[in-house]
């Protein structure tokens, strides 16, 4: 595997984890309206993506294309939509670290799904035993983060 894309993707989750902060904040400024704060956000990234997509080029042919394509194919941009939301509403509530070990723990068992079965048209890629255990072992770091000091006060009494 490249060491560069692992870096990057290891960048994408930093990226998600300040996202949802600074997210948070933006409510927080706004009057906690969890909504708009989702939507200005989307909003900022939706003008970024327009200028590198001009920069790109070839805009044109690429929206030409978009009536041809099943409409299942853009729940990416209401899972987006539903992802930014829900980091915002939840941040403040459940705290940052609590919320970030519940998305990869559910990104970890979702993406295994995916991978193992091929699903969403995605190639299959079998899961290993020893990918398992690795999955396994984050499962249960994201009990610990959870409930750790819970089960270690318990354990005290």
């Amino acid at each position: 595997m490249n060491l560069i894309l692992f870096l990057a993707a290891f960048c994408v989750g930093i990226a998600i984890s300040v996202q949802a902060a600074v997210n948070s904040q933006l409510a927080s400024a706004i009057g906690a309206n969890s909504v708009v704060a989702a939507l200005v956000s989307f909003g900022c990234g939706t003008l970024v993506l327009c200028l590198a997509a001009l920069a790109k080029g070839g805009l044109g042919a690429t929206l030409a294309a978009l009536p041809s394509v099943p409409l299942w194919k853009f729940a990416g941009g209401f899972l987006g939509a539903a992802f930014v939301f829900g980091t915002v509403f939840l941040a403040p509530r459940i705290g940052l670290l609590s919320l970030v070990v519940l998305v990869i723990a559910g990104q970890l068992l979702t993406s295994m799904a995916i991978d193992h079965f091929g699903l969403i048209q995605m190639a299959a890629r079998k899961v290993s035993p020893v990918r398992m255990a690795g999955a396994l072992v984050v499962v249960a770091g994201v009990a610990i983060t959870l409930f750790g000091d819970r089960i270690v006060a318990s354990m005290g009494r």
